[in-house]
């Protein structure tokens, strides 16, 4: 079987389409395949990247180029106003890689309540996350508000480790004022969303009324989260003590 023939193999009994890190962990493992190379990773990644045989759908995101339609239905990107299907497609899209990473490192993650029956491609997110009810670490009124955040990571002691929230065409200084509210904890901010709005966030987040948290918010685009996503897939797929639940 032919390298390429065997990423076919598995984005087809994925549905058509895989994320870069499924990939990672699951094509190695093509029985009559030889790969022949101290960076096999690499070239899966090149393969997708160059051959005929797949197309991007978003960053870390491929699929086969002849079930394009079929695929591009099954995720909602060719129904009646696709800018709308795919701002929430998107929206989802990072939240799963985002939880998918967190779990990934050993960490417990949640989504809001009101995400949890979105998509993570052919999973709901509520599926993904590994907790299903916040834990309680501060008072009330800052519980109900931390749980609106686009993905929370817990450490082992139950407290917070990292806020993220998606920002694919909503306004950053809403979700930099909500971080503001938990200025008083060890906790790490971050805006996810596409490079072109990094200087909206520089610009925003220098404003006088974010001094408070300017050193513990940072902007990841959405590439940069694809690459650290596949990264980790990697790292889970040739050590197998870590989580392997990339999808």
């Amino acid at each position: 079987m032919k390298q390429h023939e065997a990423v076919i193999s598995v984005m087809r009994a994925h549905g058509g389409y895989a994320t870069l890190g499924y990939l990672y962990q699951h094509v190695l493992k093509v029985p009559g395949c030889k790969w022949g190379t101290k960076t096999p990773f690499a070239s899966i990644r090149r393969i997708v990247q160059t051959h005929p045989a797949f197309f991007k759908i978003k960053p870390g995101l491929w699929a086969m180029t002849s079930e394009r339609a079929k695929v591009l239905d099954e995720l909602g990107l060719q129904k009646v106003a696709p800018a709308i299907k795919d701002e929430e497609f998107s929206h989802s899209y990072y939240q799963g890689l985002l939880v998918e990473i967190g779990n990934l490192r050993g960490l417990e993650t949640f989504v809001p309540h009101q995400d949890k029956n979105k998509l993570f491609l052919n999973q709901k997110l509520s599926t993904v996350a590994s907790l299903h009810e916040y834990y309680k670490f501060t008072y009330d009124k800052q519980i109900n508000r931390a749980r609106t955040v686009d993905v929370t990571w817990f450490n082992a002691r139950k407290f917070p480790l990292a806020f993220y929230e998606v920002e694919h065409s909503t306004d950053i200084q809403n979700s930099l004022l909500k971080f503001l509210e938990f200025q008083d904890f060890r906790l790490q901010f971050y805006i996810v969303a596409d490079s072109v709005r990094q200087k909206e966030f520089e610009t925003k987040v220098g404003y006088v009324a974010f001094a408070p948290i300017r050193s513990n918010v940072a902007f990841l685009d959405y590439e940069k989260l694809s690459e650290y996503h596949a990264k980790l897939s990697a790292l889970a797929a040739t050590e197998p003590g870590m989580h392997t639940s990339a999808g």
